[in-house]
């Protein structure tokens, strides 16, 4: 079987030319690559969950070109959702809300909601101007699987999967942000946050006023499985770097071991490092290119010590933990 066309960053009206034509596009953004359909297609949004193996109840998220685009697929946009997007699109945030009737099921995973997302990439910007309408895009990896943050990654991962007749990867360069949107539901009097991202709750209660709920109806949500985001390494978490160095030698006699740390805790001894990130911005650009590496290696183990702050720290430590469930 031959490979699945790999476009050039400036290739945008192959992509969108596929998009048209119900096919998929693996699509750079600045927190993940997106496996992208047209989000009005029944057929081409089943060909995402077929080929990523998702549950046909997980909801995919629409992203859009602007803000104006909002009303195209939701019945309400309260007055603290619009705060949200004039502050934080185009950028790594997706908005809960309640859907209309162009938002069907195949998108919503049945729910009466709909995520809405504008990203900060060039790439994926001049595509969704191009196209037009929506595009349904859910990282570009097999279900639960590690993200993927560059093309090269989209096409380890479904390049067997994807139908070079029908479907391209565009090329758009690494991901900046490293980890997936925020997830905030805006369906109630208070904003709440379903999956944390680089937008944390300060950014939220900064900008709207209003404290950030801990509560609301059950809403599924992309990425908020106990389990995902995991390679196939065994992943450990650690909070201090004495523990660190604990646990991997108990682990080192037995198999090669990866660590994650910042840059200023030393790498034990019979330790792989695999990321030594300055800040936790780019503890979170370099994560899951680390634990793809850690199974590039085939190690058994990696050792993460949990970044700490109220920042994008807090995404970090849910994607670790999650992956560590896997």
């Amino acid at each position: 079987m031959s490979e699945v066309r790999v476009l050039a960053a400036h290739e945008v009206d192959a992509a969108v030319a596929v998009l048209r034509a119900g096919g998929l596009v693996g699509l750079p953004t600045e927190t993940v690559y997106g496996l992208a359909a047209d989000a009005d297609s029944a057929d081409a949004v089943a060909r995402i969950y077929a080929v990523k193996g998702r549950p046909q109840d997980h909801p995919v998220i629409v992203h859009i070109s602007g803000a104006d685009k909002v009303v195209d697929w939701a019945s309400d946009f309260p007055s603290y959702a619009q705060q949200l997007a004039a502050a934080f699109w185009p950028g790594p945030m997706t908005l809960i809300l309640r859907r209309n009737q162009r938002a069907h099921d195949f998108v919503t995973g049945g729910q009466d909601t709909v995520g809405l997302r504008v990203p900060n990439h060039p790439v994926a910007l001049a595509v969704l101007s191009g196209f037009g309408g929506g595009v349904a895009a859910p990282s570009a990896n097999q279900f639960g699987a590690v993200s993927p943050t560059s093309a090269a990654h989209v096409l380890a991962d479904l390049g067997e999967r994807l139908d070079p007749h029908r479907d391209v990867i565009i090329d758009g360069g690494d991901s900046s942000v490293g980890v997936e949107s925020t997830i905030i539901d805006c369906t109630g009097e208070q904003p709440r946050i379903l999956r944390p991202g680089a937008i944390t709750s300060l950014d939220v209660e900064r900008v709207t006023g209003l404290n950030v709920s801990a509560m609301g109806e059950a809403i599924k949500a992309p990425g908020t499985l106990d389990s995902h985001y995991a390679p196939d390494a065994t992943v450990r978490l650690v909070d201090t770097a004495e523990q660190l160095e604990e646990v991997v030698a108990a682990l080192a006699h037995h198999q090669f071991v990866g660590v994650l740390a910042p840059e200023v805790v030393q790498t034990p001894r019979g330790a792989i490092r695999l990321s030594m990130p300055q800040s936790n911005l780019q503890y979170a650009e370099e994560l899951y290119a680390a634990l793809r590496e850690a199974d590039r290696l085939g190690l058994g183990h990696v050792v993460a010590l949990l970044p700490s702050g109220d920042d994008i720290a807090i995404a970090v430590r849910d994607r670790l933990t999650r992956a560590a469930q896997g």
